[in-house]
């Protein structure tokens, strides 16, 4: 595959089945990037092995994250998504940037800071996390990286990254830009964190109607609507929020007034959302029941996704090893 369009680089980590903060906050934006970018999006199972995991369950949760992403409209023919241990030269390059990566900096980055907090031992994976965060994106000299609001730091330390690089051996890399997408921060049915697996405030996106609707009767809403007359404030409702990505704009309408002057329920609030979700959703749903039946067809994409990347990654390598003088060279023999 050639492409002479701008480089997108996105990663995210096999948890399983992709849930609503993931389709909102990220792979819907990647859907809608590929028309106009080379994009890569990887699977990126070796930053998932930081923290505790059940290696027996790790193929199983890269399989259902990899339905999940092609039934949410990633055309392998449009975009190249793949695995990253499948390319061992995101650790090579890793390595390599190591040796230009101050270890204070590393020390001073806040998802460090909040993880390792009142833990008297963290690996030292934790810290290094985003060196290969950023080898994962230079490997493929991408200028853009759609991100989110807890992903600038890593960011900008992959572009100094970059630039430390490139000061000390020569020109290659370019300094990635943020491309920040125009979805909000997606917050779970607790209405208080950022929806994650870890949290257990998560939709799963591939949810049956029902489940969906077991999932929202539990969400909170309003806090100042303790009975069903007292007016609220949809504005800091999150099941208002969730209705601005589902619902159309007459029901939104609907629901903003009804809320405000108490003639609408949570409870019906919920229902209406959980029935436009499940429409919205079901394409998704059907798309990954077909997947789910084709495993050879999900893997197939993965393993020629992975081959272009080896290309393009050997291609970098061979640079970095030229500008660096590892690049192995042919001694002439003695005179005489």
């Amino acid at each position: 595959m050639s492409d002479r369009r701008q480089r997108v680089f996105s990663g995210i980590q096999p948890t399983g089945e992709a849930h609503l903060g993931n389709y909102l906050g990220a792979i819907r934006n990647w859907v809608e990037l590929v028309d106009d970018y080379d994009c890569l999006y990887c699977i990126v199972d070796l930053h998932a092995i930081i923290t505790e995991y059940e290696p027996s369950e790790m193929q199983e949760r890269v399989f259902d994250l990899a339905v999940s992403l092609l039934a949410s409209g990633l055309d392998p023919e449009r975009c190249t998504l793949f695995v990253q241990s499948d390319v061992p030269e995101h650790t090579e390059l890793a390595w390599i940037f190591n040796t230009v990566t101050p270890l204070g900096e590393l020390g001073r980055m806040t998802q460090f800071k909040d993880k390792s907090r009142g833990r008297e031992s963290v690996s030292a994976g934790l810290l290094d996390y985003p060196v290969l965060q950023a080898a994962d994106i230079l490997l493929y000299r991408a200028g853009l990286v759609p991100v989110g609001e807890d992903q600038f730091q890593h960011l900008e330390l992959s572009r100094d990254i970059a630039r430390r690089w490139n000061v000390r051996f020569g020109e290659l890399f370019p300094e990635p830009q943020p491309l920040v997408g125009h979805a909000p921060r997606i917050l779970g049915v607790d209405g208080a964190s950022k929806m994650s697996k870890s949290a257990g405030n998560t939709i799963p996106l591939l949810a049956e109607p029902d489940e969906i609707g077991k999932r929202l009767a539990t969400a909170v809403t309003d806090p100042d609507r303790v009975r069903r007359n007292d007016p609220g404030n949809p504005h800091v409702c999150n099941i208002f929020a969730l209705h601005g990505h589902f619902s159309p704009a007459g029901v939104r309408e609907e629901v903003e007034a009804r809320c405000q002057t108490a003639t609408i329920g949570c409870v019906d609030c919920k229902r209406k959302l959980a029935s436009h979700m499940a429409e919205d959703l079901a394409p998704i749903r059907e798309r990954a029941r077909a997947l789910r039946e084709d495993p050879d067809r999900v893997y197939g994409i993965l393993d020629a996704g992975a081959a272009r990347c080896r290309r393009l990654a050997r291609d970098t390598l061979e640079q970095v090893y030229e500008h660096m003088g590892l690049a192995r060279r042919h001694v002439p023999a003695p005179a005489g």
